[in-house]
């Protein structure tokens, strides 16, 4: 009986159990179906070295879930199915919960191409970044060259960043203020507030190149909100503490007087003609791609602030579409005008694709526009001596007049 337990034991146990066993620990004979073999077999039978190896067995743990799908995703990937080579312990996590091999094999593949792409923009950043320090070695080389004969001293980029900084830091005791509005958080989403950050950034950017810089004030910027957190996390806190820009979290009637502030929307029906340089302008940093239109106004008028758009219509013939401008394209605008004086200068900065081109101006000093009419269907034929009121599908064409301003 103890013969027959241990066959159907074997027999029941994993290919290395039995052969641990059958080497190691038991000596088995042929079965005899005489009493003696039985015997014998019986009296060759080590008990306690049975025992060790039952007590091994329990004691030792079954595979977890993360080592077989780990097994699982290394075993498609030595079959050559399309998986990611390297995997995370919470991808396998995962992974794990899954119950269906379709839906595992689905999963793998999105986290192949997941992968896939990440080491084609790390293959892509790391061949630009051999190429820019190619080129700055060869740039180097040639102007060090170039400049080895020459009385002309080289103007350096670092000299270049000085003039600007001193630019900005001038014109933060002595500039023209201009007003960022950064209480808008609540009517955008996360991807359109990020756009906002970066629009800004380059905004910082441009007016720091100016030849006349703005002195940029960030207002209803509250400290650990949504554009507090991004603006630390693009600029770095060491470079946000030594950028020569105000950040406060009042609002621009709590810094400036009313009667000098003057808020820039696309909304307003008044027209800035001209730009004063008395006036403190407040431009509403968002980015709304949903168009919703008045915020910006409403915000003006709870503010009880007087309120201008640029003049998009009087110079440009617009196409289609909202008039709302990026920030970068408004710090370029009101640069451009404020060095300047010249609308037809700033207004280079609007985008081609919104509109056709400036209004024709006449001999008369006056701005001509073309507006195109929509077509018209056809009316009855009028009785005879008397013409249609329309031709058909053609389009008629009227001219509206406007005198040159300034």
């Amino acid at each position: 009986m103890v013969i027959q337990a241990c066959v159907m034991f074997l027999r029941s146990c994993s290919l290395a159990v039995r052969r641990s066993c059958t080497q190691t620990l038991l000596t088995v004979r042929p079965i005899s179906t005489t009493r003696t073999a039985r015997k014998d077999a019986a009296e060759k039978l080590d008990l306690d070295a049975w025992k060790s190896v039952m007590k091994s067995q329990a004691l030792d743990p079954s595979p977890s879930a993360l080592d077989v799908n780990r097994e699982l995703v290394e075993m498609w990937h030595q079959a050559g199915k399309f998986v990611p080579k390297n995997i995370t312990d919470e991808q396998l996590e995962d992974l794990a919960a899954l119950t269906t091999k379709s839906a595992k094999r689905k999963f793998l593949k999105f986290l192949a191409i997941k992968e896939a792409h990440k080491i084609s923009k790390k293959e892509k950043r790391d061949k630009k970044k051999s190429e820019r320090d190619t080129d700055a070695e060869t740039e180097e080389r040639e102007e060090r060259e170039g400049l080895k004969n020459t009385f002309l001293m080289k103007f350096w980029n670092s000299s270049m960043d000085r003039l600007q900084n001193w630019r900005a830091a001038q014109a933060m005791r002595f500039g023209q203020p201009l007003v960022y509005d950064m209480s808008y958080e609540q009517h955008m989403t996360r991807r359109e507030m990020e756009n906002t950050v970066s629009q800004l950034l380059e905004t910082e950017g441009w007016n720091r190149r100016a030849a006349d810089p703005f002195h940029l004030h960030f207002c209803g910027l509250q400290p650990g909100g949504a554009y507090h957190r991004e603006l630390l996390k693009r600029y770095g806190e060491e470079t946000w503490k030594r950028l020569l820009i105000t950040a406060t979290a009042r609002r621009p009637v709590d810094v400036f007087p009313r009667e000098d502030l003057v808020y820039l929307t696309a909304d307003s029906h008044n027209v800035l003609r001209t730009f004063e340089h008395g006036k403190v302008y407040v431009v509403g940093a968002m980015v709304d791609r949903s168009i919703h239109s008045g915020v910006s106004l409403a915000n003006a008028k709870r503010l009880k602030l007087a309120t201008a758009r640029l003049p998009l219509d009087e110079y440009l013939d617009w196409d289609s579409g909202a008039k709302n401008l990026t920030l970068d394209q408004m710090i370029r605008i009101l640069t451009t005008v404020k060095d300047t004086g010249s609308w037809k200068q700033a207004l280079e900065f609007v985008p081609k694709r919104k509109h056709c081109g400036f209004h024709q101006r006449q001999k008369t000093g006056a701005f001509v526009r073309t507006v195109k009419t929509q077509s018209v269907r056809d009316e009855p034929a009028a009785p005879r001596g008397q013409k249609n009121k329309t031709d058909g599908h053609k389009r008629k064409e009227r001219k509206m007049w406007w005198e040159e301003e300034g």
